[in-house]
């Protein structure tokens, strides 16, 4: 059987989630869910399913192939979580507090470059990995209402 696939077919084995502020509004919560969801998307091409097509023919986009689970918590359980996932080896995305003043993709990584790690004002992050790992770098994070 195809690996990628196997990823795909519950029961799952990694687990994919977003952390987002919980001081945010709600534009921004799901404006910076949507972002660090692709970054998901973008570094693990193997989470994302066939393209999908209606009844009459009429064809879609793929979509992430597995959940994603949508948690929220503290700025300090923001920076806790990335210190945890850089310790555990996770890559995580970022979405930084600056972001929401810049316009376009590279002002994002610019702003991002400017702070220090552990000046970062992070606002939300996504992580994918074993369901152990993730959940222990979500400690203090609860899903999202």
């Amino acid at each position: 059987m195809d690996q990628s696939a196997d990823q795909l077919t519950p029961p799952f084995a990694t687990k994919v989630a977003v952390l987002v502020r919980d001081d945010l509004a709600t534009w921004q919560r799901l404006n910076v869910t949507a972002f660090l969801a692709a970054g998901i998307a973008a570094a693990y091409p193997e989470l994302v399913g066939a393209p999908y097509t209606d009844g009459d023919g009429g064809s879609y986009l793929p979509l992430l192939g597995m959940p994603v689970l949508v948690f929220e918590g503290g700025a300090h359980t923001l920076t806790n979580a990335r210190a945890r996932a850089a310790g555990r080896g996770i890559r995580a995305a970022i979405f930084t507090k600056e972001m929401f003043e810049t316009g376009h993709d590279a002002a994002n990584r610019a702003a991002t470059a400017a702070v220090p790690t552990d000046d970062l004002d992070l606002v939300g992050i996504a992580v994918h990995g074993p369901k152990n790992a993730i959940d222990k770098i979500l400690k203090g994070a609860y899903l999202h209402r």
